[in-house]
């Protein structure tokens, strides 16, 4: 049987690693990454499983024989808050703990590596399921421009042997809803039905770096004011082709030289778009590329595409959802709905290899990826119960 107070124990535990006030500082790869995640192979072992780390840093927790797969992610964004992807990896943790206590099924654990994107998008679980090419992964770099292959270097000695994904029946990501909907609505339980597709891509503007005070105005080729415009237009062009859920974020901006007396001569950044159809998704990219390429001309700058990353979206497994469904009324009765995500979870690359499924529990103020982010304990113990009596475990 689960004991929710040895997973509140854990998870507790977890914050402290990249503790920053409330929140937590835990990026892949960075030392309390690795920490983190020691600390995880220790009680996975703990719990009779068998720590296993992949080239990727992913660490597994295996159970003998088939075996269901449930877990998420313990990195965190560069100032990111304690529950998102760890409340999946311990709640699994302790659901794989009460089932081997109980002779129960077989459940292995996963915590993937650099979920949040450090170098991409749902880079570690990307990589596991096929997705991506590990040598075409290790030639990202992330914003200071550090290669994913000079930081995989850190994991030393705890790379083993490949984790085959054949041995497990399927896969179940508990994770914090991170938007506003079951709070709002006072509900305990989410049960996703589908995951949104994503697009990200780094945008470079180039102009010509200049004197701030002696470039006259309609001479200028200033960058800044290039990513200003773009911006505006964006916003209006692309109204007329999404929908109320279609969401698009430029989230990093890098200047140069960013010096208050000089005209910037070059900007640098992210361009991202979700959306839960792939021709909107395909229609935002021309809406995106066609303003870039107006704003250039316009402005006088180069533009630079980088790679363009993506993840398509994804439905849910039916047989795995209903299960979740069923749990989720028989421990939060009236008090749980179907709904898609708009964020993206690790979920959606293992979807490549066997059955998936998600819930979400609440987040106060549907607020995360801040430090603020939190979840009252009930929920985090409802959303535990439901994860596990979907696994075959007594909640």
């Amino acid at each position: 049987m689960i004991d929710p107070a040895r997973f509140l124990s854990d998870l507790r535990r977890l914050r402290q690693y990249g503790a920053h006030g409330i929140g937590v500082v835990r990026p892949a790869y960075s030392k309390p990454d690795l920490e983190a995640r020691d600390w995880l192979a220790g009680r996975m072992a703990d719990a009779g499983l068998t720590p296993r780390f992949d080239a990727m840093g992913n660490l597994f927790g295996l159970a003998e024989g088939p075996s269901l797969l449930l877990g998420s992610h313990s990195d965190s964004q560069p100032t990111g808050g304690w529950l998102d992807g760890a409340l999946g990896v311990i709640a699994a943790l302790e659901v794989a703990r009460a089932a081997r206590e109980a002779d129960g099924p077989a459940i292995s654990v996963v915590s993937f590596q650099d979920e949040e994107g450090r170098f991409g998008v749902t880079t570690g679980s990307a990589v596991w399921s096929g997705l991506l090419p590990l040598a075409e992964a290790d030639a990202l770099d992330d914003h200071d421009g550090v290669t994913l292959g000079t930081a995989r270097t850190v994991l030393g000695g705890r790379v083993g042997a490949d984790v085959d994904p054949g041995q497990f029946t399927g896969f179940i990501e508990l994770h914090i809803e991170q938007g506003p909907t079951l709070d709002a609505l006072g509900e305990q339980i989410g049960v996703v039905t589908n995951i949104v597709g994503i697009r990200d891509q780094v945008v470079t503007l180039t102009g010509q770096q200049n004197h701030a005070g002696t470039t006259p105005m309609a001479l200028r080729r200033d960058a800044f004011q290039g990513l200003s415009a773009f911006n505006t237009r964006l916003n209006e062009r692309l109204r007329t082709v999404v929908t109320p859920q279609s969401v698009w974020t430029i989230g990093h901006v890098a200047v140069a030289p960013n010096a208050s007396s000089i005209v910037p001569g070059q900007v640098r950044f992210s361009m991202q778009w979700r959306d839960g159809s792939v021709e909107r998704l395909r229609q935002m990219a021309e809406v995106i590329e066609a303003t870039l390429s107006e704003v250039a001309a316009e402005f006088r700058l180069g533009v630079e595409l980088g790679p363009l990353l993506g993840l398509e979206p994804v439905a849910m497994d039916s047989n795995l959802r209903a299960r979740l469904e069923e749990e989720a009324e028989a421990v939060a009765p009236g008090r749980w709905r179907r709904m898609t995500s708009g964020a993206l979870h690790d979920a959606t690359n293992v979807a490549r290899l066997m059955p998936v499924a998600m819930l979400f529990v609440p987040s106060i103020g549907g607020i995360s990826h801040a430090f603020e982010e939190d979840t009252a304990e009930a929920d985090l113990v409802a959303g535990l119960r439901v994860l596990a009596q979907a696994a075959g475990v007594r909640g």
